[in-house]
């Protein structure tokens, strides 16, 4: 009995063409479930009681009961009762492969849903490759959600396959299915020609150093997300660096949510870096990012330039009062800020931040900041008591005295010697600005032994140690600034070089108006999109044209098979040309607004407009007029010297 089923099972494909949708080729209803062997169904839906209300739902309900039989899963009543709803929830139903198989053939024709959410229902990728086939031939899903079904690399590649073939999905949310790094490029692939996902879920996963560079190229070559969720990751260093390259020179992204990452004060000074440049983004999501104070006042850099962004998520970060400051400081000095919403909900303020969060709010009213409380304090550090060997040296060098006249001055004898108490004596008389505790220190240092006797050789001495020591000090300092400088120098040269990187060749376009410089120095990268000129350039393709895409026909796909369809007019819809007046202009002659751009050879003084030639051809013939008339005037002053002469 189970080896007849199987091969029931093996020799079944599910097609469109063998379970059709119409009256005459329809297979016949399947049986009720009540009449089928208890061991072999177990279910608790009755077919009486589905609601048939009408010819369309009745066949796709039977074709999905017909699926299921074959396939040998139990029918889900729940998508029964909501077939022929816009939405259908079936998250933690535990499908699987085959229930998924049979879900996908059942949708094939459906022209209701237009929200899946098959979350958590373990797929794998086997399940998703059923769907893919599924999303081949129905172009009414728009938002899919595939979250926590264990697809991992293979499921990843069959979403990047969906993605270059289908048009339809506005959504998708692939959240926990075990990503690794290199299944961050099947995503940049596929979204480098996809413009009609406008959100996509891809957090709790696992894109790191390489996954970052990925996505950061996902970013420059895509012109449609608008919503990117990448939480929960582990973009951090170089990758958090490489994917704010590409954040730089994105045009369309506007909600980012890059929390529990790890991006730290490296990853906060490039998405400053970034945010100079990206005029688009308006939520930005930095919870939990090991970011300090060092951090938050590099990114404030980019905030300066920003006028976009309006809410700034901060949450669990390594913030104090000084850090909250900061940021305050740099929206109420920043006139065309649109922030609108900070939140620190975790840092203790002091009341100097809620006075200048009054004085900043009447600037800006529409300022609304999240704080944990008033409460926080500024952590200050012990002022460092100077040495006082240092204080007499710098008390004498003003004077322009030496250490012996000082020392002179206190030795009357003149034996080089004198008693501790003379000494103190004589330097609390005098001018030099050293307290009680200093001049016991000095005391200390001079007398070693006890004996209280201070010689001119120990206050030499003193001093040579005092100069060696300050001097080893100062290399401290400028060991440590220097380190700190090429640290954030290397950090801004890795993130211009994946700017440059990750920035496609073929959209570098010059704007008409030329490349503007900063009040903060000239810009080293100005790229434009070419969606951006879109009414200027357009595609010459003829696969993209609108009456090209209407007379199409989609071919079903085959479920479950191991071919797949190989019709070239599923690969035409990636992204169609919707205008349908369009001047076309061949690859080699890019235009501008104002004429065309000549591009002869590559160089230094390349890319420069002349739209005007004909004035460059004249020049030469005017000069060529000028020439003959010189040469006449010296030929006829030559005649008159040898006519003087022969006088």
């Amino acid at each position: 009995m189970e080896m007849h089923k199987m091969n029931e099972m093996n020799e079944t494909c599910l097609t469109v063409d063998s379970l059709s949708l119409t009256d005459q080729d329809i297979s016949p209803p399947v049986t009720p479930v009540n009449q089928q062997d208890n061991d072999e169904w177990d279910t608790d839906l009755e077919v009486e009681e589905v609601v048939r209300n009408s010819k369309k739902d009745l066949s796709i309900k039977e074709l999905y009961l017909k699926a299921c039989e074959l396939v040998g899963v139990v029918p889900v009543s729940h998508f029964l009762h909501h077939l022929g709803s816009d939405k259908i929830n079936l998250t933690h139903h535990g499908l699987g492969p085959l229930g998924t198989k049979s879900l996908a053939i059942a949708l094939v024709t459906d022209m209701h849903t237009t929200t899946l959410d098959l979350a958590d229902n373990y797929l794998l990728a086997e399940g998703a490759k059923y769907l893919v086939e599924m999303l081949r031939a129905n172009f009414t899903i728009q938002h899919l959600n595939l979250s926590n079904n264990h697809l991992q690399s293979a499921g990843a590649e069959c979403i990047a396959k969906l993605l270059l073939e289908n048009i339809s999905i506005k959504s998708l949310k692939l959240a926990g299915n075990g990503f690794i790094e290199d299944d961050a490029k099947y995503f940049s692939d596929a979204l480098a020609s996809n413009y009609r996902v406008k959100e996509l879920d891809l957090s709790h996963n696992q894109f790191a150093g390489r996954g970052g560079d990925h996505l950061g190229q996902m970013l420059a070559n895509n012109e449609g997300l608008e919503t990117l969720n990448l939480s929960w990751n582990h973009l951090r260093m170089k990758g958090a660096v490489a994917f704010c390259a590409g954040l730089k020179v994105n045009m369309t992204l506007k909600y980012l949510d890059l929390s529990w990452n790890g991006f730290g004060n490296e990853g906060a000074l490039a998405l400053g870096e970034a945010l100079k440049f990206n005029n688009t983004l308006l939520h930005l999501d930095l919870n939990n990012n090991r970011i300090t104070n060092e951090g938050v006042a590099m990114f404030c850099k980019g905030l300066e330039a920003n006028e976009t962004l309006r809410v700034l998520q901060l949450e669990y970060n390594c913030l104090t009062v000084e850090g909250a400051l900061a940021l305050l400081h740099v929206v109420k000095s920043t006139p065309k800020s649109s922030l609108e919403e900070i939140n620190i909900s975790n840092v203790l303020v002091n009341e100097n931040f809620v006075q200048l969060l009054e004085l900043t709010c009447q600037e800006h009213p529409n300022l609304h900041v999240q704080y944990g409380g008033v409460g926080g304090f500024i952590a200050k550090k012990p002022p460092r008591r100077l040495d006082p060997m240092k204080v007499i040296q710098d008390y004498l060098d003003q004077r322009k005295l030496r250490l012996w006249d000082f020392f002179r001055n206190i030795d009357k004898d003149g034996t080089m010697r004198v008693s501790v108490t003379d000494f103190r004596k004589a330097v609390q008389q005098s001018t030099i600005p050293l307290d009680r505790f200093q001049i016991e220190e000095l005391i200390q240092r001079l007398d070693r032994d006890r004996t209280g006797i201070v010689d001119y050789r120990g206050l030499a001495d003193t001093r040579k140690q005092m100069m060696r020591d300050h001097r080893r000090q100062l290399r401290k300092v400028e060991s440590r600034q220097k380190k700190e400088k090429q640290k954030s120098e290397r950090i801004l040269k890795t993130f211009q070089s994946a700017v440059e990187a990750v920035t496609p060749h073929s959209s570098l376009v010059m704007s008409p108006g030329g490349a503007k410089e900063d009040s903060s120095g000239p810009q080293h990268f100005s790229a434009t999109p070419l969606s951006s000129w879109h009414h200027i350039i357009m595609s010459n393709s003829s696969r993209y044209s609108v009456t090209n895409l209407s007379s199409e026909h989609v071919h079903l796909p085959l479920i479950g098979s191991t071919t797949s369809p190989t019709t070239l007019a599923m690969h035409s819809y990636s992204q169609p040309n919707l205008q349908d007046h369009s001047v076309h202009y061949t690859p080699t002659k890019p235009t501008s607004a104002q004429g065309l751009l000549s591009i002869p050879s590559v160089g230094k003084d390349t890319y420069k407009l002349s739209p005007i030639n004909p004035l460059t051809r004249s020049r030469p013939a005017l000069n060529k007029v000028k020439v003959p008339k010189v040469k006449k005037k010296k030929k006829a002053k030559k005649q008159v010297e040898k006519k003087v002469q022969t006088k």
